[in-house]
């Protein structure tokens, strides 16, 4: 299934859509206002004593637990201190999210196996844990970073702008040659007290000050680039997650397929089986007793009619399961399937390799869905479907000239077949402007859960 977009670092580095259409200078401005800039002024200057905390914590923890180790409190002792500073970090991971918008999900939580050894043992495997200690480690330069940065170049910039008005409130500054400036001096000979050099150090304190945001802006990004690598959830655990939904939508899946076969067969064959059977019954008895003939042969005729009836409704709840057309490869079953279409097809396939019959048979019941939904709602005079591999997947493609406006989640079935896709890493992608074409491309692989 697509995840339709990662809000991440290009989000963090965005700036407002309408400051885009503004001159450099006033959105430079304008960025000394946001409420977006104070707040990772504040995370620069709370980093540093959160830094220094975080990392005497997790190396005071990590010398008294090696020194103990000869003890039968050192493992144990390591063992909580890792709990702890999993509990740190996600603290400072919601601080992080909250002022700067970092939007780090969270890792997998803490899954303690039974008992006292169970429970260290679990605690010293949690790879969170130890990464959690290492940001902790981390945190200690980045916030010194981060504070130094934020001081400086606020700080600076605005003692430098404002130089003019509290210079005179300095305090004689005597050079070698005997003389007293009541002024910044940077060497012996450079006093910022007459003119020319007053209006340097605003200019000075000018620069500082719209670069500050900026500057701060990296020192963050750089914090929030560690605390994602660090503290959010692991490629493993993503998948192992994705692996657990999807699963979960197999089983419901095939939980509704069965409840689905089960009343199709007991509302209808089942029900069309016992009306034969009662109608043989009574044709029988009529003959064993010598009754009328003619009488018999009418629900002999009628049993007939019921035991065709209860055919069709097998052989179409079996085609229903997986269609024999199938046998013959997709690109047969797609032709047939096309043909027979509400609304005119055009068929195009270049199937080099053929894939599993579980995969072949999602692709077919998504093309039939995909066409359904062509014919009921997108006003559309003409389709178009492509099937064809591509660099060890199969990619379908179904298309149509309608009003488009189709969207995943809008009651339009897209969802739950993105969800049944998902079950074998496939992946569905939808593009439905407003006045269409609406082009809905299924990607699946070859082999279920291959995801070359």
């Amino acid at each position: 299934m697509t995840v339709n977009s990662d809000s991440g670092d290009a989000a963090f580095w965005q700036a407002d859509g309408a400051m885009s259409d503004r001159r450099p200078v006033s959105r430079l401005l304008s960025e000394l206002l946001r409420r977006r800039t104070w707040r990772e002024a504040l995370y620069g200057l709370v980093g540093l004593p959160i830094g220094i905390a975080g990392f005497v914590f997790t190396i005071v923890a990590l010398a008294l637990s090696g020194g103990l180790l000869i003890t039968f409190i050192g493992l144990p002792l390591l063992a909580a201190t890792g709990l702890a500073s999993r509990q740190i970090a996600a603290g400072l991971r919601r601080l992080a999210n909250r002022l700067v918008g970092a939007d780090i999900p969270a890792p997998q939580p803490f899954r303690p196996e039974r008992g006292l050894l169970g429970w260290i043992g679990s605690c010293l495997r949690d790879g969170t844990a130890w990464r959690s200690r290492l940001y902790l480690v981390l945190k200690f330069p980045l916030g010194i970073a981060g504070f130094v940065v934020t001081v400086v170049f606020w700080t600076y910039g605005v003692g430098g702008i404002t130089y003019a008005t509290w210079r005179p409130a300095l305090g004689c500054n005597r050079t070698s040659d005997g003389k007293c400036h009541h002024a910044i001096g940077f060497t012996d000979t450079w006093q910022a007290d007459t003119p020319f050099r007053i209006v340097l150090m605003s200019l000075a304190g000018l620069v500082l000050l719209l670069a500050a945001p900026w500057a701060v802006r990296g020192i963050v990004y750089l914090d929030v680039l560690a605390m994602r690598l660090l503290l959010g959830p692991t490629a493993r655990a993503d998948r192992v997650a994705e692996l657990e939904r999807t699963r979960a939508v197999a089983v419901d899946d095939s939980a509704a397929t069965l409840r689905r076969i089960e009343r199709d067969l007991h509302d209808g064959a089942q029900a069309r089986l016992v009306a034969l059977a009662m109608n043989v019954g009574l044709a029988r008895e009529k003959l064993a007793e010598g009754g009328d003939v003619g009488e018999a042969g009418r629900l002999l005729d009628r049993a007939h009619v019921t035991a065709k009836e209860a055919i069709v409704e097998l052989r179409d709840l079996a085609r229903g399961i997986h269609p024999p057309v199938l046998d013959a490869g997709l690109d047969a079953a797609l032709a047939t399937l096309t043909a027979h279409s509400a609304v005119p097809v055009r068929l195009s396939t270049a199937i080099t390799e053929r894939p599993l019959p579980a995969i072949e048979t999602m692709a077919y019941f998504c093309a039939a869905e995909l066409l359904t939904n062509v014919a009921k709602h997108s006003g559309a005079r003409g389709a178009w479907v492509d099937a064809r591999t591509v660099s060890g997947r199969l990619r379908l493609e179904v298309g149509d000239d309608g009003r488009g406006g189709a969207r995943i989640g809008a009651g339009s079935g897209l969802s739950g077949l993105a969800e049944r896709i998902a079950t074998v890493d496939g992946r569905l992608i939808v593009s439905s402007p407003d006045g269409g074409p609406t082009t809905v491309t299924v990607d699946l692989p070859l082999r279920a859960g291959s995801t070359a």
